[in-house]
């Protein structure tokens, strides 16, 4: 699985951090999400998945396989 982010799309509400803290980060100077793994661990599939559903901009994409 790989994540793909919309920067632009992002609203800055760190829904993706609290959701997997170890495949997002958020930029110290306006909030906007940093994606820290493109291709994360499969163990973290379900954290990234649950990250997409609370997107409140839909700025998070998987891309299977």
């Amino acid at each position: 699985m790989r994540v793909e982010l919309d920067v632009p799309k992002c609203v800055a509400s760190g829904q993706c951090v609290m959701a997997a803290p170890d495949v997002f980060d958020q930029r110290d100077d306006d909030g906007v999400a940093i994606l820290l793994e493109e291709r994360p661990a499969e163990e973290l599939f379900d954290d990234v998945r649950e990250a997409v559903a609370v997107c409140p901009a839909a700025a998070i994409q998987l891309v299977e396989g």
